[in-house]
């Protein structure tokens, strides 16, 4: 795909969660992304507002300049600050990218991912900032919910936002893959909201779809009771099952 075609997929995906009825993202809530190529990511300018993107309120950052401040113990916000501003690719360029540029930046460490939308839905926030948020957030409910978001998610308890997110990120996601062995669909971050990441546009925007039903769902079940999670044995079953499987394909 070129940068093109890449641009205009990464708008529209922008538009479609910034769209007000949706309930994603208002204002200048969230943050999306999508890579063009092995070091370097198209990212939302900070302040710019997701429903009213155009191709031009992007910009094109390298991930290795970004990434480099992780384990820089001592940074600071004035660092960071430095760091995303020498990221940026466009030497003419005066605006910053988003304050959650470095956590997109560490996510392209794996391939499988072409783009990623940073959302606050609000029923998934309901969820997330109550005291049932990880148990809400990684079990799976019925079979389309294993199919689209996989078999549970990356639950990340509250931190500050920037550096110290990313960081924490890349530990869970880390820890992740090696006890899963396939990077996840969806990061869940208590009190904060919700990141989606696919391979493509459309992946990115079921799985943001998906988390927001299962989430008004849940909060449904909570006053009836409490949820009944599908069984461990029963999401493995959805999750290796050959139909499924095309099934995940052909939607996602």
């Amino acid at each position: 795909m070129n940068s093109t075609s890449i641009l205009k997929d990464l708008t529209a995906m922008s538009q479609y969660m910034g769209t007000p009825s949706r309930g994603y993202a208002i204002l200048g809530e969230g943050n999306t992304s999508a890579r063009i190529d092995e070091d370097s990511i198209y990212v939302k300018a900070s302040g710019a507002c997701l429903g009213t993107m155009t191709e031009n309120d992007f910009l094109p950052v390298s991930i290795s300049k970004v990434t480099q401040i992780l384990d820089v113990s001592d940074a600071t916000d004035d660092d960071v600050r430095d760091c995303l501003r020498g990221a940026v690719l466009d030497s003419g360029e005066s605006r910053l990218p988003s304050v959650e540029t470095i956590l997109h930046a560490l996510l392209y460490e794996y391939p499988e991912y072409g783009f990623i939308a940073h959302t606050h839905p609000t029923a998934c926030n309901g969820l997330l900032c109550s005291v049932n948020a990880q148990e809400a957030m990684t079990g799976r409910l019925c079979p389309d919910h294993v199919v689209m978001m996989g078999r549970t998610s990356v639950f990340v308890p509250y931190v500050d936002p920037g550096l110290v997110l990313a960081r924490e990120v890349r530990a869970r996601v880390r820890q992740f893959v090696e006890t899963e062995h396939e990077p996840p669909k969806a990061l869940a971050l208590e009190n904060h909201g919700l990141f989606a990441l696919g391979a493509t546009a459309k992946a990115v925007m079921n799985i943001t779809d998906m988390a927001e039903k299962m989430a008004h769902i849940l909060l449904g079940t909570y006053s009836a009771g409490g949820p009944k999670f599908m069984t461990e044995k029963d999401v493995n079953r959805i999750a290796t099952r050959p139909d499924e499987k095309y099934r995940q394909k052909e939607i996602g």
